[in-house]
């Protein structure tokens, strides 16, 4: 397997192994997936440490940092404030993580890496975590009742024959998250690395438009969206508690 993380360096798209370790006795590989991903995670810690410390001596007259670290807290804050309501205080720190280290890693070509969530392993995984939180949640606020009310809907629950299809919808929810994030991001990467392959040194400058509309906007219209649809397929299981 080849090994390096950046895009740039040749034609191929796939996902490579950098590495192997031995567990329980099986060979793992360390991808360039995995590589990115610790990349993004350690950008989002140090600069968490940083703006931690700038807040605790944050001033009256605020600096660029400053500005900065609260609009974006603001912003993250009302939206998830706009959509969740009332259960926003228990869910605005997760989806604010997310939606942060999601909008990194679909930016993260722009730096010449291999975007995490190009991987599907990395998409599915964050669409597990919204699935049983969702299945989480039914279970606290919601009674066996209004489960089964809500599987026969929009029949009354006596007559359950939309039940089988309702239970499908559930089950579909992970993988529809996981593969729309996935296949938009996918479908950008191997644009972009067909274009530096096949152009090859003519590929200079003008490529830089594309990746502002595959990297930056579409990135962040993905990250909004898988956001939202997390938001509110929770705040449907959480009901009117």
């Amino acid at each position: 397997m080849n090994e390096g993380i950046l895009l740039a360096s040749d034609i191929d798209f796939m996902i490579h192994g950098i590495f192997k370790v031995k567990v329980f006795g099986q060979e793992v590989w360390i991808t360039d997936s995995h590589a990115c991903i610790l990349i993004v995670m350690a950008v989002m810690v140090i600069f968490a440490v940083i703006a931690n410390r700038k807040l605790k001596h944050a001033t009256e007259k605020p600096d660029t940092f400053q500005n900065i670290i609260e609009l974006i807290v603001e912003k993250l804050d009302g939206m998830v404030d706009s959509t969740m309501g009332k259960w926003a205080p228990r869910f605005v720190n997760y989806i604010s993580t997310i939606f942060i280290f999601i909008l990194m890693s679909n930016i993260s070509g722009l730096f010449g890496l291999r975007p995490p969530t190009a991987d599907y392993g990395t998409t599915l995984a964050l669409a597990l975590i919204t699935f049983f939180m969702i299945r989480f949640n039914k279970a606290k606020h919601q009674s066996l009742k209004e489960i089964w009310t809500g599987m026969c809907s929009p029949l009354p629950p006596w007559l359950p024959l939309w039940a089988p299809i309702n239970i499908i919808s559930e089950i579909a929810i992970p993988i529809s998250l996981s593969l729309r994030l996935f296949a938009n991001v996918l479908s950008g990467t191997v644009i972009m690395a067909l274009v530096y392959g096949l152009l090859g040194v003519i590929a200079t400058a003008w490529p830089a438009a594309l990746h502002v509309y595959f990297d930056l906007f579409s990135g962040a219209i993905q990250t909004y969206v898988f956001c939202m649809l997390t938001m509110t397929y929770v705040s449907q299981a959480c009901g009117e508690d």
